[in-house]
């Protein structure tokens, strides 16, 4: 991750701040700030879970926990390998903004989330419940922990009121015609917690039903999730505190050196604030 980050940040120098890495004819395009917010958001939360991934494309990337610690923070556990969605990553609606965003180059490439689009929302988040299959197994943790048993959907419908939304039968009216069992016989969501995508508002279409979970096996794209070893999704569930607003930034490296200041992110290589970042970090 140190060769990619510094093959990027030459990128950048080079290029400029608003340049993609050439990869010839296939070059990813670079998306342009964010609306409704982008450059101008500020992570104000004392538990950061950083995932970097090399591109838009990507499908695997590193998960990194923090702490703040003063003006800066400090690196908690990771890096750790994580599966990201089958075809990458695009932007999300989340704490940073949402809203269409345009790209810079080939106006046709939209790199926005979208419901069943095979990627993994990039930008920074809220965390929202836990699950377990068997929450007592999860331990002692910080947030609250939903039993997910046959009884528990997540509804990806996007006409009904209950799109992008945990719903328990039989209490629910169903008005859905598609809904994730949270009892997979994979046990993929043995743990997890959800990621708040797509939330405040939610916009039908806009991408559902979007958590950290536990991998089908290391390299293995996801629907949309950010996907990890057993042991670090547990260690994870446990470590999150709802109280400190825990907040994962979901970034390929070109956007995470362009934002780093901006959003006060660590730096991975000395896991402190940026400096032009530090003086309003709280």
């Amino acid at each position: 991750m140190k060769r990619m980050l510094h093959a990027f940040a030459i990128a950048v120098l080079l290029t400029g701040l608003g340049a993609c890495a050439g990869r010839g004819a296939g070059a990813e395009p670079a998306p342009a700030q964010i609306k409704h917010g982008g450059d101008q958001f500020q992570l104000s939360g004392d538990q950061l879970l950083l995932v970097l991934a090399e591109g838009w494309n990507a499908t695997s990337g590193e998960l990194r926990s923090y702490e703040r610690a003063g003006a800066g923070w400090t690196l908690v556990s990771g890096p750790h390998s994580v599966s990201l969605g089958r075809k990458g990553l695009a932007w999300g609606a989340g704490l940073h903004g949402g809203g269409p965003v345009e790209a810079m180059t080939q106006p046709t490439s939209l790199m926005e989330k979208r419901e069943g689009d095979g990627r993994a929302p990039a930008g920074a988040f809220a965390l929202g419940e836990g699950f377990a299959y068997e929450p007592a197994k999860a331990g002692a943790v910080k947030l609250p922990l939903l039993r997910a048993d046959a009884d528990l959907l997540c509804v990806d419908d996007g006409a009904s009121v209950h799109y992008n939304a945990f719903v328990r039968k039989p209490a629910a009216k169903v008005d859905w015609t598609s809904a994730e069992d949270m009892l997979r016989p994979d046990g993929q969501y043995r743990f997890g917690v959800l990621v708040r995508h797509n939330m405040a508002p939610v916009r039908p279409g806009g991408g559902s039903c979007i958590f950290m979970h536990i991998w089908l096996g290391q390299g293995r794209g996801t629907a949309g999730c950010t996907s990890m070893a057993p042991e670090n999704m547990l260690a994870l569930l446990r470590w999150i505190d709802a109280s400190r607003q825990p907040t994962l930034v979901q970034l390929p490296v070109a956007e995470y050196l362009r934002l780093r200041a901006a959003w006060a992110l660590p730096s991975i290589e000395t896991g402190a604030a940026s400096p032009a970042a530090a003086g309003r970090a709280k």
